[in-house]
């Protein structure tokens, strides 16, 4: 089945080979794309249910009505920050409607730590779509197509 996965938050689209993290450029956890976000307000990019909420806020996991497997990860190696900056506003089991928010996260003091603040977006069930395609580049705002999914 087809799905449209949206920008979770307003920034700038990078192809997912060029976040500096090994294991996301590399589509080790999946296809997708990643955003330099404008600010911290990191809303769902589609209907679900949270599949993961990190304690420490800096990733959610939602699985679409649609059956994609979404994750958003905020930032990179903010897991070090042990949920200083971030704000959690869901819980795991939480059913969300596309541009509910999810965290807010103090992108300032992401960067004050010495972290990037590149957002992934990766559909970690790649394997049970023919294709992951990023629709978007350049800027986009919260709720544009980031990706389309093209099922087998």
């Amino acid at each position: 089945m087809d799905e449209i996965i949206k920008a979770p938050v307003n920034g700038t689209v990078l192809p997912l080979s060029e976040v500096k993290d090994d294991a996301f450029a590399g589509g080790v956890l999946g296809m997708g794309a990643a955003i330099v976000p404008e600010n911290g307000n990191i809303c769902a990019p589609c209907s679900g249910i949270i599949s993961a909420m990190y304690p420490t806020g800096h990733a959610v996991g939602i699985q679409s009505d649609a059956g994609a497997e979404i994750l958003i990860h905020i930032g990179m190696d903010t897991v070090s920050m042990n949920g200083d900056g971030f704000t959690v506003k869901v819980k795991e089991g939480e059913a969300v409607r596309a541009g509910d928010l999810l965290v807010c996260a103090d992108l300032k003091k992401i960067r004050a730590a010495g972290l990037d603040t590149t957002t992934p977006v990766i559909v970690t069930n790649s394997d049970e779509y023919l294709e992951i395609r990023q629709d978007a580049a350049g800027t986009v705002r919260q709720g544009d197509t980031l990706l389309s999914c093209i099922g087998k």
